[in-house]
């Protein structure tokens, strides 16, 4: 199994910034396509962004324009640079593969992101 860390959340302003950053435990991250995945209170988890091994990404109509997913191969992290931010983003913030491998890829802990002012 590949443990995924996430980090970077917080507490932001609407219209405030943040970067989010998901370590891999291992090198086998490289091959697979990586997603960021929220969820918000009361709400289930959805896909956000993706970005196959080759660097090829598709955004959510939500965060289209707003938000950057990249990866950094040689260090085994995922990151995603988060621009203004609204309200509406409020949630924990996970990666994972896209789609989700739980025997390979098992969910972490999340990283919390709170847009309010």
């Amino acid at each position: 199994q590949v443990q995924l860390v996430e980090s970077g959340g917080g507490l932001v302003q609407p219209g405030g910034s943040l970067r989010l950053s998901c370590a891999a435990s291992g090198s086998i991250f490289r091959i697979y396509s990586m997603g960021w995945y929220r969820q918000a209170p009361g709400k289930e988890r959805e896909l956000i962004s993706v970005i196959t091994s080759g660097g090829s990404i598709n955004d959510a109509d939500s965060v289209r324009g707003r938000f950057t997913i990249s990866r950094d191969n040689p260090k085994n992290t995922l990151y995603l640079q988060m621009n203004s931010l609204k309200p509406e983003d409020t949630a924990v913030y996970f990666c994972n593969s896209e789609p989700p491998i739980p025997r390979i890829f098992p969910w972490g802990q999340g990283t919390q992101v709170t847009v309010s002012s």
